[in-house]
């Protein structure tokens, strides 16, 4: 495993990080609005989050399709071909709660290990 201490950059260590959280945040994404790729990686960036592009999201996405915490349904658009889209599904309001709860603690937890300020 790479250590995040021994060298990287900050984009890479950002990088892990999201990694690990951007389940979470695509669906937090869907749950305000039904969104396409393109559209939740603009979301995404404009909150912060720019390391997150459409080729590593589409493949989060399909995940979370199959396991029912959200459902894909197509978009005729002006501009060309139809969009897939996504929306929550009961089931994933329900897991993004939990999943929420539990990012919470761990952050709390994070922030008094690190020293941080903002620990809630």
């Amino acid at each position: 495993m790479r250590s995040m201490v021994s060298g990287g950059t900050r984009q890479d260590r950002s990088s892990q990080l999201l990694h690990g959280v951007l389940d979470m945040c695509l669906m937090a994404v869907i749950r305000e609005e039904p969104s396409y790729g393109y559209e939740m990686a603009s979301k995404l960036t404009e909150r912060g989050l720019g390391l997150a592009s459409e080729g590593s999201i589409y493949p989060i996405l399909s995940r979370l399709q199959r396991s029912g915490l959200i459902e894909g349904y197509l978009v005729q658009s002006s501009e060309g071909p139809a969009r897939k889209y996504y929306r929550i599904t009961d089931k994933g309001r329900k897991s993004l709660e939990e999943w929420v709860g539990v990012w919470k603690s761990f952050r709390t937890a994070v922030d008094l290990v690190i020293g941080g300020d903002d620990a809630d």
